[in-house]
């Protein structure tokens, strides 16, 4: 049996909460637009209480949405899934969106605000307006919009469907938090305090520059001269919003980039206090990177997962900070030269390969879990238009 569904907008569904920040806590946590993204508040890390620039002013509670005003096919938006939020503080960029749970659950409200449909509307909205961003407004784009609604019961059945396969997904990136700190913990251990050797450097080993172990590889692919292969594309925003490469046809790609092989490991040079090192799946004949990267290969390859740790530590990314050109943070850029300077310790080939047979399972299982989340996402994305317009009858399933 199908319940009935109702045609709603969304202003009959949600308020637009400007509630304003009072409080005087010695620390706050200031959330941009960059800090959501895809469902999810990145950032957590708390800062002093003074000179807070104007926009952040709206306070936020538990089952609150947070949806960006700017250019809504970028996926900045987050449900709050967290308890304790009386220390942050929201852009006004960010409208702070809260359900009348009388009608739709909280959940349900924010899988209507993050389906695709409901995306492309907002963005082609967006476009339509004059201004410098392509931007909505809630009162002008969002709350006007339509959209059908099931009752409570079904409302619960369909989220229940939905959360198994977002709890995976927040699985796999607890999995793979706690991968990285367990490999960057490791290489700590044994190349920066030498934990296991008696914590110095054994007199067999030696200081050398990264120069002397890895090369910098800048061999170029013209998308013009290949207009019709199908890119693995590594770039930046791909690895800000999942560290996933897009694929896409050449044409479609507007300037030469970097060829990758197997062996490649990749750390961006631009705004380097922003960490972004990638170890490239090559997933196909054909993966490519932004120039934005500087690509290392291993001179010796069983080398290929110990420079990855060395790129991928604290050291190493004060190193690139350091060493920048440019006067603003968003246009600072390392020069890939000077990353060849840096000193690293170097211990026999044995110890090398033993170290790597400890992280190198580590790195494989991370990006298995990224493989498997794109397949995830997938999937919640084909079922969630189905689920929502009543395509699919949820009310015998049971979770």
């Amino acid at each position: 049996m199908k319940f009935e569904w109702k045609e709603y907008t969304i202003g009959d569904l949600c308020d637009t909460i400007s509630d304003t920040y009072k409080r005087n806590d010695e620390e706050v946590i200031l959330i941009n637009t960059s800090d959501v993204l895809d469902g999810n508040v990145l950032n957590h890390k708390a800062v002093k209480n003074k000179n807070l620039k104007g926009q952040f002013k709206k306070t936020f509670r538990h089952n609150d949405i947070l949806y960006s005003e700017i250019r809504p096919a970028n996926k900045r938006f987050a449900f709050v899934d967290f308890d304790n939020t009386e220390k942050y503080i929201a852009s006004t960029k960010l409208m702070v969106l809260r359900a009348h749970e009388d009608v739709v659950l909280p959940q349900y409200l924010f899988a209507i605000l993050k389906s695709q449909k409901v995306i492309e509307t907002l963005q082609h909205l967006a476009e339509t307006r004059s201004g410098t961003f392509p931007q909505i407004t809630f009162s002008s784009e969002l709350a006007p919009m339509n959209v059908m609604l099931p009752n409570i019961v079904t409302q619960k059945q369909i989220i229940a469907i939905l959360s198994v396969i977002e709890c995976k997904i927040k699985l796999n990136n607890e999995i793979n938090a706690n991968l990285e700190q367990q490999a960057q913990a490791i290489f700590k251990s044994w190349f920066v305090d030498f934990e296991p050797f008696g914590g110095t450097i054994p007199e067999t080993w030696f200081m050398t520059k990264l120069g002397d172990i890895a090369s910098i590889k800048t061999t170029s692919f013209s998308p013009a001269k290949n207009p019709d292969v199908i890119l693995e594309h590594y770039s930046i925003p791909a690895f800000d919003k999942n560290k996933y490469p897009v694929f896409e046809l050449a044409k479609e790609v507007k300037s030469n980039k970097y060829i990758l092989t197997s062996k490649s490991i990749m750390i961006s040079k631009l705004n380097p206090n922003t960490k972004r090192v990638w170890r490239p799946m090559y997933l196909t004949e054909f993966a490519v990177s932004s120039t934005e990267f500087i690509i290392f290969e291993a001179n010796n390859p069983i080398y290929k997962d110990f420079i990855y740790s060395i790129i991928d530590s604290v050291d190493f990314m004060d190193w690139m900070c350091a060493h920048t050109t440019g006067s603003t943070n968003s246009r600072q850029r390392t020069i890939p030269s000077t990353t060849l300077e840096f000193k690293v310790p170097i211990a026999c080939d044995e110890i090398i390969s033993e170290f790597c047979a400890i992280v190198s399972p580590m790195y494989d299982k991370i990006s298995q879990n990224i493989c498997e989340n794109q397949k995830l996402v997938k999937i919640r994305d084909t079922l969630l238009p189905k689920l929502m317009s009543g395509e699919i009858d949820v009310s015998d399933i049971t979770i």
